[in-house]
């Protein structure tokens, strides 16, 4: 494992955020969902392409509360710039399992 300096990791905008809209996403390689999340009055609505098809579908996850990085490169993917990296874990079957917040929390409410 690779160590990471505190200004590394400092770098990293994670932010929490709602699911305001989702799409099935045909035409991504590997089965997906577009997401729009809305990371708050400072950031806005962001697009992105999430691989967690095997757990939630398009209309579980309108409202639902996720954490993002919302300062990564924009990345093409298909047809859609992907602008925030939505983050998950996997679970013992290699499912992604969507981070969210334990209680509420503005939307764009930085991680401390």
């Amino acid at each position: 494992m690779e160590i990471a300096s505190f200004a590394q990791f400092a770098a990293l905008d994670i932010r929490a955020g709602t699911i305001v809209r989702a799409e099935p996403f045909p035409e991504a390689r590997k089965p997906a969902i577009k997401l729009w999340v809305d990371l708050g009055s400072e950031i806005g609505v962001r697009k992105s392409s999430a691989q967690i098809t095997n757990l939630y579908t398009p209309e579980t996850l309108v409202g639902r509360r996720v954490m993002a990085v919302a300062n990564f490169a924009p990345r093409q993917i298909g047809p859609m710039l992907s602008e925030i990296l939505v983050l998950g874990f996997p679970d013992a079957q290699g499912r992604i399992v969507l981070v969210e917040p334990e209680t509420a929390v503005p939307d764009g409410a930085r991680l401390a």
